[in-house]
């Protein structure tokens, strides 16, 4: 099976415009002004949807769907901001447990249903839905279980973050269709005949890329002591505007390069502040001069942020069998948005739509979280794909670790 860049860039759009009238409509109902934020596709390990949510508390409701597409949708929101949206439909009802169940459900059965019946119009087809039912937990907590008898370890996942115009507060629309309906869908609106991907190849890509960020976090371990573990891989699809939106406005340290090969592009390697003085800090021989992140941090990440970019591009390289170079790093110190806009406007030259691949690593020995973030050439990515495995096409559940170290 297939997809192309035009159908993928249909179907974010479509989940776009599902959320804006969502968004819509509950500021409609509420007053409250509200944005559509990021919307993006995710291909990503079942286990490792959700990520961003861990440690919030969340209600919303759940459905779910099915017809030509079939599976199931949340909508959440963050405690606190629930609490002002059924305030807004009913005062005091969020003092009243029934009531303020009743309110979320009243209002995310509005949201949701427009949100599905966009797709269904799209599709010119059918798909019904549930009836809404409340969930209410801590991170992931929230999202649905996979499906009994699913052996798929990748999923398709539509994303929405909305946020309230006036207020840090944001709540988020997860669709998880059911993979096979999906990825039909996907073959059946590609054009064969231009920028075509193999969806299994981008599945075999993604396994390569968290290890490729095994290498990296092993790097990290050797350099410092550490003990730090890859924890996710993910390949999102994205407009390219929305791009810096996903790294959102934290203050990072971290390393810039621009890699060239097949593919081409950049790869950005971010530390938030704690992570960067703790783990530049098990590199320096003395202590440091000062409390704040001190040019001998700085040094320290440079250093780091190097080995580490090098373990990942020559992870790609061997899978790709080709040769991929990079520059030195370039050490960034500023907030998320500022470090990516000016590498999403460069890519953006050349291409409306981007798959970024996003890998996080953590260790429970320090305060120490660490990203990476590749922003390939679209049809230089594509090119690879075309490549990859092409002398096993036929063995659609690759051998990792043969490909990968082989």
């Amino acid at each position: 099976m297939k997809v192309d860049i035009q159908s993928l860039g249909t179907f974010n759009q479509l989940a776009h415009e599902g959320a804006e009238q969502a968004t819509a409509a509950m500021s409609q109902m509420t007053g409250i002004a509200a944005d559509v934020e990021v919307t993006k596709i995710s291909l990503v390990g079942r286990e490792d949807i959700g990520e961003e949510l861990v440690g919030d508390d969340f209600v919303g409701v759940h459905f779910g769907f099915e017809g030509e597409l079939s599976g199931e949708t949340v909508l959440i929101f963050d405690r606190d901001g629930s609490e002002t949206i059924i305030e807004s439909l009913v005062p005091g009802g969020s003092e009243d447990e029934s009531m303020a169940r009743s309110s979320v459900q009243e209002i995310g059965n509005i949201m949701m249903s427009g949100f599905i019946d966009g797709w269904a119009d799209y599709l010119e087809t059918t798909i019904d839905h549930t009836p809404p039912d409340y969930i209410e937990g801590t991170g992931t907590e929230v999202l649905p279980e996979p499906p009994e008898g699913s052996d798929k370890q990748q999923v398709f996942v539509f994303k929405s973050q909305i946020e309230w115009t006036d207020e840090a507060v944001s709540f988020y629309i997860y669709m998880l269709p059911n993979y096979q309906p999906m990825a039909e869908m996907m073959t059946e609106h590609a054009d064969t005949e231009n920028d075509v991907i193999p969806i299994d190849k981008l599945e075999v890509f993604n396994q390569m890329t968290l290890k490729g960020t095994e290498k990296a976090a092993e790097n990290v371990t050797m350099m410092t002591g550490i003990e730090t573990e890859a924890e996710v891989s993910q390949i999102n699809f994205a407009k390219i505007e929305d791009v810096p939106k996903q790294i959102g406005n934290d203050v990072f340290v971290g390393t810039v390069v621009q890699f060239t090969g097949i593919p081409s592009g950049y790869l950005v390697v971010l530390f938030d502040e704690t992570s960067a003085k703790n783990v530049a800090e098990a590199l320096m021989p003395t202590e440091p001069d000062g409390e704040e992140i001190t040019d001998q941090h700085k040094a320290a990440i440079e250093e780091l942020g190097n080995i580490m970019t090098s373990g990942f591009v020559d992870g790609w390289a061997n899978v790709l069998q080709t040769s991929v170079e990079h520059t030195p790093p370039r050490l960034v110190h500023d907030m998320g948005r500022a470090i990516m806009d000016p590498l999403a406007a460069q890519v953006g030259q050349f291409q409306e739509h981007a798959f970024i691949i996003d890998s996080e690593m953590k260790t429970e020995d320090v305060e120490f979280s660490a990203s990476i973030h590749a922003l390939p050439n679209e049809n230089e990515l594509r090119e690879a794909l075309d490549e990859l495995l092409v002398e096993r096409a036929d063995e659609t559940e690759a051998d990792v670790e043969e490909i990968f170290y082989g």
